[in-house]
């Protein structure tokens, strides 16, 4: 439902190298803060795991197109302001609306693709597969961001498809045809964090986060009429949490990285598969086995190589930069 935090990165800072322009960028600058940015991830986690739970819950009685519904109907309503034209807050100019409505279609096919899979899998077993988008942002960032992905990067991500492999189980009797649901969730999710890339720095977060919001809203509006079950008030009211709590959370992430390097924050955005874990417990009487626990190491252990790796890469390009003759 939610896309894990070691893989948002920083909504507002995450860029490529561009020739320079006179261009401002919006976003703030970030400030070397480390443990203020470690106190928002862990507190994003808590939002995230509650979402995650809290779709889970209501899969039971509502379709997952309707849960999607709602929680992006809520996203949409939480960004109103920035979406008048005579209000102060306004911000839905942009110069790259293809690019924005693309990064919506994506973000909301992570989310639909994840409830849905939710609905039939142990949350701890979906919340640790859906963690493997950092290995999809390697590969997708050859083909559209035209990186060099080195040797080292591409064994960390075999580790975390290994991972995925002793998650699942396929060929046994464990496996249940839904996972694939979580991994196309992440894979949509990595989609979205390359868009991000190619957007970052010459449009707003609000405008990015208002854009998403409303291609949400509008692809399920059409979408829900045929799935359509009329909701209690109680199922209206998990559904508005999870929109909240989801929405707050992303928006928590985007905060945090302005305080530290996504190598030292990433390490405890995974905290979100402590939380779902325990609720899981509590509400569902999951407990995760053992192959969920160990392919949940190799998943985390491989994102946070290629998160170290990541900022090496990003300390040599501003390297070469520097060097680079050219103003």
């Amino acid at each position: 439902m939610t896309p894990p935090p070691a893989a948002a990165a920083r909504l507002d800072s995450v860029s490529i190298p561009v020739p320079k322009k006179n261009v401002g960028s919006p976003a703030p600058a970030c400030v070397d803060h480390p443990f203020k940015g470690i106190a928002l991830v862990l507190l994003s986690t808590v939002f995230l795991g509650c979402s995650d739970v809290t779709a889970k819950y209501l899969s039971t009685s509502l379709p997952s197109i309707e849960i999607t519904w709602i929680r992006f109907l809520t996203f949409a309503l939480m960004f109103t302001p920035v979406m008048l034209p005579r209000s102060p807050l306004y911000a839905m100019h942009t110069e790259r609306l293809g690019l924005q409505l693309m990064r919506g279609a994506a973000l909301l096919g992570s989310s639909l693709f994840f409830i849905t899979g939710l609905g039939f899998l142990p949350i701890a077993e979906a919340s640790a597969t859906g963690f493997v988008a950092p290995l999809f942002v390697t590969a997708l960032s050859i083909v559209f961001l035209s990186e060099k992905v080195g040797m080292r990067r591409w064994i960390a991500t075999a580790v975390g498809w290994t991972g995925v492999m002793i998650i699942l189980r396929p060929g046994s009797s464990a496996f249940h045809v839904a996972a694939v649901f979580p991994i196309i969730s992440a894979f949509c999710w990595a989609a979205a964090l390359i868009l991000t890339r190619m957007i970052s720095g010459r449009e707003a977060v609000v405008t990015t986060m208002a854009y998403s919001a409303l291609t949400g809203v509008a692809i399920l509006t059409v979408m829900v009429p045929f799935v359509w079950v009329t909701p209690s008030w109680t199922a209206i009211g998990l559904g508005i949490v999870i929109g909240v709590a989801s929405t707050v959370g992303q928006w928590i992430i985007v905060l945090a990285y302005r305080y530290g390097d996504a190598s030292v924050l990433a390490p405890f955005s995974y905290t979100q598969l402590l939380w779902v874990s325990i609720l899981g417990f509590f509400i569902f009487g999951e407990l995760p086995d053992i192959w969920t626990i160990t392919g949940a190491a190799f998943i985390v252990a491989s994102g946070l190589y290629i998160a170290h790796r990541e900022r090496i890469r990003r300390a040599q390009l501003l390297v070469l930069e520097e060097r680079s003759p050219n103003p």
